[in-house]
């Protein structure tokens, strides 16, 4: 199916997970060009936009909003606008809602182009020393009901497994992987591209006892190994 001639473009716009100057010269053109920017927090992506002296309107568009806001957003790309959709740090629609709206958009027929650019999976798997040649992304566990069996489910995986984490859960979620799945090899990779950017190897084990001693702060992502094979830690 072909987009109407009148209908502006959605684009999904990567922006940086820490460091600034992580952003490519097509997404600032972008974010400068368009009519709006659908912003999962605003008062985040105001703080990029006045780093480059951008001054595209923004609306909110987040989980909790996003039947109020969607009807919105369609309206202005089928009068002829161009919105741009950024999250708080990285791709949109990875772990975020960006996918309703995206899901919306080609339903009604219109142009959606992915503007690429940062990563915090991709950037915490080509660190991290375990195989890269395959790898699962499960994003967030659920936090409370579900999430013992979603991790059973990873037990025959072979891949590399990436999953996201909060600080205040990280011991939690390595123990609980270790339990289940065994003392595998993992790599926690936490703050990346910022000041404080830490990448920690090991087995599950040795995180479980490190990140006990030493309280993490900022998102971090896990990644597991199957077993020790290729893999020197």
């Amino acid at each position: 199916m072909s987009s109407s001639k009148t209908n502006g473009t959605l684009f999904i716009v990567s922006t940086p997970i820490g460091n600034l100057g992580d952003i490519t010269f097509r997404a600032i053109e972008t974010l400068k060009s368009v009519a709006m920017i659908a912003a999962e927090d605003t008062r985040q992506t105001r703080k990029l936009l006045n780093h480059y002296e951008l001054s595209t309107p923004m609306m909110s568009y987040f989980e909790h909003n996003r039947f109020a806001q969607i009807p919105k957003i369609i309206a202005k790309l089928q009068s002829g606008e161009s919105v741009a959709v950024v999250s708080d740090a990285g791709t949109p629609g990875i772990s975020d809602p960006a996918y309703r709206l995206i899901r919306e958009a080609i339903d009604k027929e219109i142009r959606v182009e992915p503007i690429p650019g940062a990563s915090a999976s991709i950037s915490a798997l080509v660190v991290s020393g375990l195989p890269t040649d395959r790898f699962l992304f499960e994003g967030f566990l659920p936090p409370k009901k579900g999430r013992k069996a979603r991790i059973e489910k990873m037990k025959n995986e072979t891949a590399t497994i990436i999953l996201y984490e909060s600080p205040y859960r990280l011991v939690k979620t390595l123990s609980q992987l270790e339990e289940i799945l065994g003392n595998r090899p993992a790599v926690v990779a936490r703050e990346l591209t910022k000041m404080f950017e830490e990448i920690k190897r090991g087995t599950l084990s040795d995180l479980i006892s490190y990140f006990s001693q030493s309280k993490p702060k900022g998102e971090c992502v896990i990644l597991l190994g199957k077993d020790h094979t290729n893999v020197y830690f």
